[in-house]
């Protein structure tokens, strides 16, 4: 059995997990889209505000990821900060979700 990391490049299954939480974060994502979906098509008063919020937050968290990645390369990582970019995004996600289970 050979037990060289050459063969083994994430011998601690660090891709394995990237992978999962990036599907974690697709499916999560998914929900979020159908609730504002739905609450967008209810019109009313909300409708607006939510296709707003909707979009600034995009661009917030959008931003506060590329200083992210760039601290992280400035850092030297290799992988630029993804773990790190991928549970801002899965914080911001959850957020909304519970805010709009609500």
């Amino acid at each position: 059995m050979v037990k060289s990391s050459a063969y083994f490049p994430w011998p601690d299954m660090s891709l394995v997990n990237r992978a999962f939480q990036g599907a974690l974060l697709a499916f999560e994502s998914q929900q979020v889209i159908a609730m504002r979906l739905a609450k967008i098509s209810q019109g009313g008063p909300d409708a607006p505000r939510e296709a707003e919020l909707m979009v600034s937050e995009k661009l917030a968290t959008m931003a506060a990821s590329g200083q992210m990645m760039m601290q992280a390369a400035l850092g030297g990582k290799h992988d630029l900060g993804a773990d790190e970019i991928i549970q801002l995004y899965r914080r911001k996600v959850r957020a909304n979700r519970r805010r709009l289970a609500r």
